[in-house]
Formats: C-alpha cells, sequence, structure tokens
C-alpha cells in the first residue's frame, strides 16, 4: 500500500547532514528517505554515531538540514525562517527529551501547561485529567521541579507534550532516566495514547525493551536506514541490534 501525503505525519526526502569540512568532516545523515506514518508509535535505533538522534532533531526542526527536505504534515520544514519554526514547534510539534528541560520557578501543572499558554489556548479538561492520572502525578502538581524526583520531573515532561496533542510528538529516550515501573507506565501511555486517540509518536531509543512498545522500529548505520521491523519484540530488536553492532564495529 502506497502511503499519501495525508498519511505521513513527517517525512524526510534525501536527507542529508554534514558537520564541519576538510579532514574534520563529519557526514552524520547520508541520503535518508523515511516515511513516518500518522498516528503510528515509530521508534528510532542504531549504534552509537549511527545519526538517529541528529535525524530526530532535523525532523523536529532543531536543527538545519544540508541537503534534502523535511516536511511536517503537508508543512515543508527545510526553509523554514525562525518565526516559521517557533510556530511550528509550538502548533504542531511536542518534545520529550532525555533532560527534563523544565522551567524551574513553575510548578509541575504550570510546566504541563505552559505550551498551550503560549499558544493561547486550553487543555481539554477530560484529556488533561487522563493525562495526569496515566503519568500518576496528580498530588505533584503544585509541586516545582525542585521538589520532585528525576522520575516525576521526566513524567511532566512527558505530560507537557501529550497535553496539547500536537501532530507529532519527539521523544528522545524518554525512559532514559525513570526506573524500569515508571518506565513501563510512562511506555504504556504512549502506546495507548496512539492506539486510542491516534497520536503520532517518533521516539529515539536505545533500549530494545522500550522499542517493543512501538508499531515499527526503524533502524540506522552510518547515518543511512539500514533496515526496519514491524510488530517487534525486544528479542527481535536486540538481535538486530547486535549484528548492526558488528557491522559498525570501529566506526
Amino acid at each position: 500500500m502506497t502511503t499519501t501525503t495525508t498519511d505521513v505525519a513527517a517525512r524526510a526526502a534525501d536527507l542529508w547532514k554534514v558537520y564541519g569540512s576538510g579532514e574534520a568532516q563529519v557526514i552524520a545523515l547520508r541520503g535518508v528517505s523515511v516515511d513516518l506514518e500518522r498516528g503510528r508509535f515509530t521508534a528510532i535505533m542504531g549504534p552509537s554515531g549511527s545519526g538517529k538522534s541528529t535525524l530526530m532533531h532535523c525532523l523536529a526542526g532543531l536543527d538545519t538540514v544540508t541537503r534534502g527536505q523535511v516536511f511536517i504534515g503537508e508543512t515543508q520544514v527545510t526553509g523554514l525562517g525562525d518565526a516559521g519554526l517557533t510556530r511550528l514547534r509550538r502548533d504542531k510539534v511536542g518534545f520529550i527529551f532525555q533532560q527534563f528541560n523544565l522551567l524551574p520557578t513553575l510548578t509541575a501543572q504550570e510546566n504541563i501547561l505552559l505550551p498551550l499558554s503560549i499558544a493561547g489556548r486550553k487543555a481539554d479538561p477530560d484529556w488533561y485529567k487522563t493525562v495526569i492520572e496515566t503519568v500518576n502525578l496528580s498530588d505533584r502538581l503544585g509541586h516545582r521541579p525542585s521538589q520532585l524526583s528525576g522520575g516525576q520531573q521526566q513524567r511532566v515532561a512527558c505530560a507537557r507534550a501529550l497535553v496539547a496533542r500536537p501532530e507529532v510528538i519527539f521523544a528522545d529516550e524518554p525512559t532514559g532516566n525513570l526506573d524500569s515501573r515508571s518506565g513501563a507506565e510512562v511506555l504504556a501511555f504512549l502506546r495507548n495514547s496512539v492506539r486510542e486517540h491516534g497520536q503520532t509518536i517518533v521516539m529515539v531509543t536505545h533500549d530494545p525493551n522500550a522499542a517493543s512498545y512501538a508499531d515499527r522500529v526503524i533502524f540506522l548505520g552510518d547515518g543511512q536506514v539500514v533496515d526496519e521491523m514491524t510488530e517487534p519484540t525486544a528479542e527481535a530488536v536486540l538481535d538486530k541490534l547486535k549484528g548492526l553492532d558488528v557491522g559498525s564495529a570501529g566506526a
């Protein structure tokens, strides 16, 4: 089945990213073309230095590209000016980073609602309640980040990304600072937000167990898409990664 434009939440077309020049030149992405389907949970994996975080940053408009095109829905990200990129990140994209990026002077609730406040929008009360209950933050909403554990701060960051229901959520190791139980709860919520509410999530992870929550796993090696897998299991992902690590030894 051919993917139509309306089915695609994010797309890279012949994407190249080059850092430096001459002997110091590093080619992070080498002609990557990939469609990320709307309403699906996609994981991006690969060995260290494979380009997975660079790809996500380029897709999200956080980094410029050397050559090629990036689209969020039907919006071409490449070529947008600062104002256009600001609107894109505010209205169409959500982020969950390994570092929490919470504002220390705001409460958990204020941090969660901040993107909506900036956009002049109000949260849907039923969805907000679902988000808060699922990430188990009901009794922490009045606390500032310094009063929260690392796991609680990451759950605030997850809730912040999800509450606005953006077109795409980009997640960079979203459970990297969570214990296994909290991580499983967040991943299950991300999974359910896709299955039950049509959210689109693109997650960079090194964890085969986290990737097993996805519908599809894209594997990068040396800046290129080298394989993909649908309906992944943790064991199958781990086996694939071992093969990629062997292939990229010394890279």
